[in-house]
């Protein structure tokens, strides 16, 4: 019986190598693989029972998914990249704890967004200290959302548009540039509901479980994030009276 190896990344790889490595944070070299597809299911019963390769194929199908949450709470690649592979390497410490009562999907994402507001706590700290120690201060940059109860406008805008010209391209491009600065000025937790809602496309209960709040909270949450990212991206670019 082929024994299968397992090769786990170190945190210290960045930039694209970490991306990738991320990726394949768990893969098995066995050339013992199934006949025919397993459902999801299936491979999760295996993962929980100590079956790397079904969880290498798991962690590989949602791989992407939970690096794009990441980034769009950190907005830096290589952080992004870091962050997917911490909590990729939790899932498989934790694999056998899941109990199915949530999504697999929404687990994970639980999971790697807690290891993105522990990043950004982190990184709040270090830029407290250090304008605590050079007395200096900081600045601000934004773009219009619409109505704060569109959630679809930020998807729309966060995505690019093919069959824009080539002037309408780069003031589109300046657009999701200064919502992307907006995004990240705004507090963590409307940050974090803002992506899973209007980015993710997550439903209320599913954000529910992600967050640890009640539903009603996330109802009241997001419309004061939308709120506050609207307030942000009128900094630049201002409603017309």
């Amino acid at each position: 019986m082929p024994i299968s190896k397992v090769r786990i990344v170190s945190p210290l790889e960045s930039g694209s190598k970490a991306q990738a490595s991320a990726r394949r944070a768990i893969r098995t070299e066995s050339a013992d693989m199934p006949d025919q597809p397993q459902t999801e299911k299936q491979l999760i019963d295996l993962a929980r029972k100590g079956d790397r390769s079904a969880l290498g194929q798991l962690l590989d199908h949602h791989h992407n998914r939970l690096y794009n949450v990441a980034l769009r709470m950190v907005s830096n690649r290589d952080d992004a990249a870091e962050i997917t592979q911490d909590a990729m390497l939790k899932v498989i410490q934790h694999i056998a704890d899941y109990d199915g009562r949530s999504k697999l999907t929404t687990w994970m994402i639980r999971i790697t967004m807690n290891q993105a507001i522990s990043f950004l706590r982190k990184r709040k700290l270090r830029k407290t200290t250090s304008l605590d120690t050079e007395f200096s201060g900081s600045g601000n940059g934004g773009s219009t959302v619409g109505d704060p109860g569109e959630g679809s406008a930020l998807r729309d805008r966060l995505a690019d548009d093919e069959e824009l010209g080539p002037d309408q391209r780069v003031q589109q491009a300046e657009m999701m540039d200064q919502l992307h600065h907006a995004l990240n000025r705004v507090e963590d937790d409307f940050r974090a509901i803002l992506v899973l809602r209007d980015i993710n496309e997550m439903d209320y209960q599913q954000i529910s479980e992600v967050l640890s709040v009640p539903v009603g909270t996330v109802k009241s949450r997001l419309f004061r994030a939308r709120l506050a990212l609207r307030e942000e991206m009128n900094k630049v670019f201002p409603i017309e009276t």
